[in-house]
């Protein structure tokens, strides 16, 4: 894929969902470059997750649309409007953005090796040893080489999460998205999850993260956006959002939780 260096890879205009008539997310606009680690702050109930599910369509705008990598994920323009597109179409838009949610979501069943390779086989159409010689460097790289025929009952949280991350990587994904990626972890397991997040910004990686772990977004964000009743009422640099906020939600959620 090639990204217009002027444009973001993430662009968010006007999103807005609503569930059982309550607005969830009133008007939301973001930009993501890529490149770029952006972290998203605020209460629960403030429109996270939803934008979050929102970005990669697993669940539907009621308006405004999301475009990564300049597809506007879930539609198509025609005749000057936007379109649903087929089921064929948006999985492979959503090949290009992998997610990481709190309960790791590894099917049980199956092997960590199996875990990995079965989206690049059957969506991307790899050759079985070509998926599991990248999942064996994956597995390297978040720190379980030789774990590849262990079960996920056999592994710490901490470790199955490290697994969904190479999983969503082995898709070679341009957007990683995490929904609170540690929040389900005992707390001694937080920080090997982290780190690997980390590793992942300081590699270059795109990523979208939904966390109330103040003292990583301060170091990793590259941009931090505070929700508060489904709109960016706050963005900006860390520095700014986390020791200097603006806005008064902001500040009393930060009062909070520091």
């Amino acid at each position: 894929m090639t990204v217009d260096s002027g444009r973001p890879l993430v662009r968010v205009r006007g999103l807005r969902k609503s569930f059982g008539g309550h607005p969830v997310l009133d008007g939301v606009d973001l930009d993501v470059r890529q490149g770029e680690v952006t972290v998203l702050l605020g209460p629960s109930g403030s429109g996270k997750s939803t934008l979050l599910r929102s970005i990669n369509h697993l669940e539907r705008p009621d308006a405004g649309f999301v475009e990564v990598g300049g597809d506007i994920i879930g539609h198509r323009y025609r005749d000057g409007r936007l379109h649903e597109v087929g089921h064929r179409t948006l999985t492979r838009q959503r090949a290009r953005i992998g997610m990481v949610f709190q309960q790791f979501h590894l099917f049980p069943h199956l092997t960590v090796l199996d875990n990995l390779v079965e989206a690049p086989v059957a969506v991307r159409g790899l050759p079985r040893g070509r998926a599991a010689a990248r999942a064996a460097e994956l597995l390297e790289r978040v720190g379980l080489g030789g774990r590849e025929q262990a079960y996920p009952r056999q592994l710490s949280g901490g470790q199955q999460q490290r697994v969904a991350i190479a999983r969503a990587l082995a898709m070679d994904p341009d957007l990683l998205l995490f929904d609170e990626p540690t929040s389900a972890l005992d707390p001694e397991l937080v920080g090997e999850v982290l780190a690997v997040i980390k590793d992942l910004a300081d590699s270059g990686m795109t990523m979208i993260v939904v966390t109330h772990e103040i003292g990583f977004a301060r170091e990793v964000a590259d941009t931090v956006a505070f929700l508060d009743g489904g709109r960016i009422v706050e963005s900006g640099a860390p520095a700014d959002v986390l020791t200097r906020p603006r806005h008064e939600r902001a500040r009393a959620f930060l009062a909070a939780v520091l």
